[in-house]
């Protein structure tokens, strides 16, 4: 199989601390490979490496088929990167940040400065296309460094909790900008705080805790190692819990939980369970407002696996 890119066996020290024991990540072109862990378990230290910041001490890293040591020069040109804070330069407006990228990048000035108007407009900062970067706000500095990282158009993109900082609507609208990457062949690794963001986003997704992977898959089969579905009822009338709760317990054969008020849930084993469900409710003339089966979540993947929730913030060890 051909990887976009692949890092087999990735080892980092930092003086006694291990930040990296053994890593293993990989994601076929125009795909989405989350990285989730607990503070410190070793993210942004793998993506680093990808990126040609740091050295590995043992394994190997390579972006399309280039070593990231050997060959650093070549593997930044095929990269984006956006890292947990923002990294614009304040004292230059948003058009004068990308432009400058641009010309790194060995654009000619016509081309910089139009791919710097398409990337503000882009990310809704046209207005602001002529501020210092100092006056914008931090979803805007947030905004302008991820449009940053796509000024040369890069094969493979890493984003580093990319939508930290950003409102629901503005991170929406980064999670359509990835789909769109993704859909033109881009590859992507987004390592996250936001569970949401990675079931939303990631094909595969990888668990790191103390510098190893833990697990990996799909979202759907990391949600199967915590159990099966889940089916939750809520009736209109909250006099009727009872007979909801006696209706669950016989059909699933297991114990009824309450995990919200007026709402009453029972692990299953199966789809199947559905129509019987609403069969059972609809003769005891029960109604619902709310009736669903799902799987358990990404949060409570997270907890399974790690012992904590999804509330990283990833402060790693840095050299």
């Amino acid at each position: 199989m051909s990887y976009a890119f692949e890092a087999r066996g990735l080892v980092k020290r930092f003086g006694d601390t291990t930040a990296l024991a053994g890593v293993d990540l990989a994601a076929t072109t125009g795909t989405v490979l989350g990285v989730l862990g607990p503070n410190g378990a070793g993210k942004t230290t793998a993506v680093r490496i990808l990126a040609t910041l740091l050295r590995p001490d043992a394994g190997t890293a390579t972006v399309a088929g280039l070593d990231v040591v050997k060959h650093a020069a070549a593997v930044r040109r095929t990269i984006g990167l956006t890292g947990q804070y923002a990294s614009v330069d304040e004292d230059l407006t948003g058009t004068e940040n990308l432009v400058l990228i641009g010309r790194l990048l060995d654009l000619n000035r016509r081309d910089a400065r139009a791919r710097a108007k398409h990337l503000l407009a882009q990310f809704d900062l046209t207005e602001a296309a002529d501020k210092q970067a100092k006056h914008y706000s931090g979803g805007m500095r947030r905004r302008l460094d991820l449009a940053a990282s796509l000024v040369g158009n890069p094969a493979v993109i890493y984003l580093d909790e990319p939508t930290t900082g950003l409102d629901p609507a503005k991170r929406d609208g980064v999670w359509q900008l990835v789909r769109n990457l993704v859909d033109d062949g881009t590859t992507v690794l987004l390592t996250t705080q936001y569970l949401e963001e990675a079931d939303a986003l990631a094909d595969e997704i990888s668990v790191i805790n103390h510098g190893k992977v833990i697990a990996h898959g799909t979202p759907a089969e990391l949600k199967h190692i915590v159990g099966g579905q889940t089916l939750e009822v809520r009736p209109s009338d909250p006099a009727r819990l009872d007979d909801v709760r006696t209706i669950l317990a016989r059909i699933s054969g297991k114990a009824v939980d309450s995990p919200a008020r007026g709402v009453l849930s029972t692990p299953v084993t199966s789809d199947d369970v559905l129509n019987p469900t609403i069969a059972a409710l609809a003769a005891a003339g029960v109604t619902v407002s709310e009736l669903s089966l799902h799987l358990p979540s990404l949060d409570e993947v997270f907890f399974t696996l790690t012992g904590e929730r999804g509330t990283d913030t990833d402060e790693e060890v840095a050299a």
